[in-house]
This record gives C-alpha cells, structure tokens and sequence, in this order.
C-alpha cells in the first residue's frame, strides 16, 4: 500500500511540475538568458576595466620615466593626459603629478590644481589631505598665518598621518609671522613626536634655535 501511495504522489509531482513547466517555461528561460547575458556583460566589463587600468598604469610609470629623465615640459603633458582618463584612481594621481611639475613654473597655477583635489568630495581623503599639505606648501612664502592655519591646521592632530610636516609648516608660518610662542608650541609638538621623521625632527630643532633667539632678543 505504501508503495502505490509513493508512486500516487511521485506521478502527481510529475504532473504538477509539466503543468508549471508549461506555464512559465518562458518566463524560467527569460530569467535565465538575462543572467547569462548579465554575467558575461559583467565578466567583459570587468576585463575591460582591468585593460584601462593596466594601459594607465603604463601611462602613468612613463610620465614618472619622464620626471626621472628630467623633462618637465613632457611629464607634465604626460600627467595631464592621464588625468583626463577614464580610471578615477590614475586621474587623481596624475592631477597631483601634474600639480608637482607645474609648481616649479606657476605655484599659483599648482595650488588651484592641489585646492581642486582637496574639495574634490569623489577623492580618497588621504590624497585630499595631501593636496591642502601641497597647496599650503607652496602658500607658506606668501601667505600670512591665518591662511595657513586654515589651510592644515586639522592635519596637525594627533591622529593624521600627515601631522609632522603640517605641524612643521604651521611651525615655521608662525616663526614667520613672529608668533614666538606660537612656533615653539608647533615645532616642539615636532621633536617630541617619536614617530616623526629623523630630518623633519632636525629641521624643527634648527628651527627652535631661531625661535630661542628670536624670544631671547624679544626680552
């Protein structure tokens, strides 16, 4: 009896399943033809976006070819054609590439590139900060304190992986300014960071010594 029961139900399956079978057969082959198509669309916009990568990644290695053969008309040209790609991650790079060589020409032109990049909400704020660092770089010859703080003073705080070179810019845009106490406090939060680099604590010293005698004939 069991067995005429299990061949009962297993014939009405069969037959529940040709009645579904006939009833949704397209649409079970629609569904299946938009996820092959879906995923060899998929699998060529990947591979296709891999060539973009590694063809500006090539781009990008010969215009550092040209930086390294000192050409800077053509590293220049160079960056600035890989900036205008199609690979978000080279675009950036090459912007701030193509910054660097135009500062020895124009620093006011660089700076307009590095205070694009930093406002630049699409960019990684690692290389948002790098450029505010950059662009105040260039600014510290000119611009008064004030710009200057404004500029970097957030990526001085303990946390910022740029804080050395930031504290040392504010440091000496203080001594600068003949804001003794204020570039003692900059420059001796330098020295006393055991992560900052060698030369950068050997500048902050040279610096407070300027800043010593600075306060001492001040007195």
């Amino acid at each position: 009896m069991s067995d005429f029961i299990r061949e009962v139900d297993e014939e009405y399956r069969r037959d529940q399943a040709a009645k579904f079978w006939q009833k949704y057969q397209n649409v079970i082959i629609g569904v299946a033809v938009v996820v092959v198509v879906a995923t060899a669309g998929w699998r060529i916009w990947e591979s296709q976006r891999l060539k973009a990568a590694q063809a500006s990644g090539a781009q990008f290695q010969a215009a550092l070819q040209l930086v390294r053969e000192n050409k800077p008309k053509e590293a220049e040209a160079a960056f600035l054609d890989i900036a205008k790609s199609s690979n978000p991650g080279y675009q950036v790079l090459a912007r701030l590439r193509a910054a660097d060589e135009i500062s020895s020409r124009d620093a006011k032109e660089a700076v307009q590139i590095y205070d694009a990049i930093a406002a630049d909400a699409a960019v990684d704020p690692l290389l948002q900060q790098a450029a505010k660092l950059r662009a105040a770089y260039l600014r510290i010859d000119d611009a008064d304190q004030a710009e200057i703080k404004q500029r970097i003073e957030p990526l001085a705080a303990p946390t910022s992986p740029f804080r050395h070179t930031a504290r040392e810019l504010l440091g000496l845009a203080a001594l600068k300014a003949g804001d003794m106490p204020g570039a003692g406090r900059w420059l001796d939060m330098v020295v006393a960071d055991p992560q900052t680099p060698q030369s950068t604590r050997d500048r902050a010293q040279t610096l407070l010594g300027l800043v010593a005698s600075g306060a001492t004939a001040g007195q």
